[in-house]
């Protein structure tokens, strides 16, 4: 009976009962939370100092570091550290040098094309550190020189007959010339341009001294189509912002009047015509003090020091990266070459070329434009379709075979892309209606 009256008949709850039960209860609610709480720090621990291994987790990094929605308004406090309103940055080296390295000559190691330089800290010291590249660009008094590198190849005569609506910048290694013979084939082709004035430059820089055969071919591919221009920095993945700093500053010498400007890269699938047509629009007087691209809005720093997209403290202090656009494909208009190259030559270099020109882009007061459409510039490889690909301007990670297959194929569908797809679509639909299959 004692046994029975306990278990089936209900318990008196006193306040203190009560008050002990409401106490474990919130305990225990404390406790998960501190478990979910840990559980998300230490599984996102890629900026940790003193991990090691890389851990690019895509849900944290999107090609620069972790996202942060508070990044926009802390923009402008993030880049005291960098300038003062009117003074000048002083250049740092970007790596503490040994003055044996620093007295070094360039093109000694390395690895030429971004091949031979290791991921991480000591890939970016090794770079800049044989490539020595700081310390030429520094003139009298400490300052940026304007013109660093003397042209081994250059094209000073493009510009002088016509006045191009759109200069393409596409930055390449130096053995990639299947790349650049597929591009010149595709959408780096002169006909895209629909009569407008069209120019088609790979930038390049220099190998390893002993590449002298390799040196050679690209000479001779040079004399070919004239659409080469290349200096004596070595060409590595860390000196990505001279490269692009090179071609900014051909524009500003001998395009100035050039209506519009794209730099990408040689892996990219661009596609030219709806890039003049759609977004940039002939029919219209050129835009001016004009950048847009796929924007990349409040980043920090990646201070994984694994990971090839690190940026050490010293180099680059602030908490945020202003508004950029993806280096894999931007566009702007003429007059924003020069105006780039000379708040360059006041700001430190940094080897991430995207981030380096938005912050010359912060520094002129100039916000990147947001492109009409969210999914015209992308710096993932998208699925393709001749649909989506005649509504895109850029898709990444091409091999130079596939870029010719699926630009051959977009081009014999261009115009009715939308309307064979939705026909394929449809007789899918009835297929499946037929044979009693739910659609998709």
């Amino acid at each position: 009976m004692q046994w029975r009256r306990r278990h089936c008949c209900p318990i008196k709850m006193t306040w203190t009962v009560k008050r002990s039960l409401f106490r474990t209860h919130v305990a225990g609610l404390l406790s998960l939370a501190l478990l979910f709480t840990l559980f998300l720090f230490f599984s996102n621990q890629d900026w940790l100092p003193g991990r090691s291994g890389p851990r690019e987790n895509p849900l944290i990094y999107t090609i620069r570091g972790f996202h942060s929605p508070k990044g926009e308004t802390n923009q402008s406090n993030s880049l005291r550290s960098l300038w003062k309103e009117t003074g000048y940055v002083a250049a740092k080296p970007l790596v503490n040098l040994s003055s044996q390295q620093a007295d070094g000559a360039p093109g000694e190691a390395g690895g030429g094309g971004g091949g031979g330089a290791r991921i991480g800290v000591m890939g970016l010291e090794d770079s800049m550190s044989t490539n020595n590249s700081l310390q030429k660009e520094m003139g009298v008094g400490g300052k940026l020189s304007a013109q660093p590198y003397h042209y081994i190849l250059n094209e000073p005569f493009k510009c002088k007959e016509t006045t191009p609506f759109l200069i393409l910048l596409i930055a390449a290694e130096l053995g990639q010339a299947d790349a650049r013979n597929a591009i010149r084939q595709t959408w780096g082709n002169e006909s895209n341009a629909m009569g407008l004035g069209f120019v088609r430059l790979f930038l390049l820089g220099t190998g390893k001294s002993s590449d002298t055969f390799l040196q050679s071919i690209i000479e001779e591919e040079s004399r070919v189509y004239h659409d080469i221009i290349q200096q004596d920095y070595q060409d590595t993945y860390y000196n990505l912002t001279i490269k692009t700093l090179m071609g900014l500053n051909w524009v500003a010498t001998y395009c100035p009047h050039a209506s519009y400007v794209m730099k990408t890269d040689s892996d990219m699938f661009v596609n030219t015509e709806y890039l003049v047509q759609k977004l940039l629009k002939p029919e219209l007087p050129p835009k001016q003090r004009y950048f847009t691209g796929y924007l990349m809005r409040g980043y920090a720093p990646n201070r994984n020091k694994d990971s090839k997209w690190y940026m050490p403290p010293e180099l680059y202090p602030s908490e945020r990266y202003p508004i950029f656009c993806s280096g894999t494909g931007y566009v702007f208009s003429g007059d924003m070459a020069e105006l780039i190259y000379q708040a360059s030559l006041s700001i430190r270099r940094l080897h991430l070329e995207d981030v380096y020109v938005g912050i010359c882009l912060s520094k002129l007061r100039i916000d990147p434009a947001p492109p009409p459409n969210e999914f015209l510039f992308n710096h993932w490889r998208v699925s393709y379709s001749s649909c989506k690909y005649s509504h895109l301007i850029t898709s990444h990670q091409f091999h130079p075979n596939e870029l010719i297959k699926y630009w051959n194929h977009l081009q014999s569908n261009k115009h009715n892309a939308c309307i064979n797809m939705a026909k394929e679509k449809n007789g899918r639909y009835r297929h499946r209606k037929f044979h009693g299959e739910r659609p998709p």
